[in-house]
């Protein structure tokens, strides 16, 4: 499945949240998450923590698909 990533890197906090469905509703996407993270986008630090932090969200291997350099991201979950 692939989702859209909204990401707040440099963050206070660690979290994932899923963004209403009645707010986002594009076809070929399962959803919209907005993810707030502690590292900082230099060196990838910032794509690296993001995959572990949807990789334990979803208890499933996650890749990303594109948005390598930007804050809002393609996401493949894998099952």
């Amino acid at each position: 499945m692939l989702i859209k990533v909204k990401v707040n890197p440099s963050s206070n906090e660690q979290s994932v949240e899923k963004i209403s469905p009645e707010l986002f509703k594009e076809e070929g996407y399962e959803g919209l998450y907005y993810v707030k993270l502690k590292a900082s986008p230099q060196g990838g630090k910032a794509n690296l923590e993001l995959l572990k932090i949807l990789k334990k969200y979803f208890k499933k291997e996650v890749k990303i698909k594109s948005g390598y350099t930007s804050r809002l991201k393609i996401v493949e979950v894998r099952d």
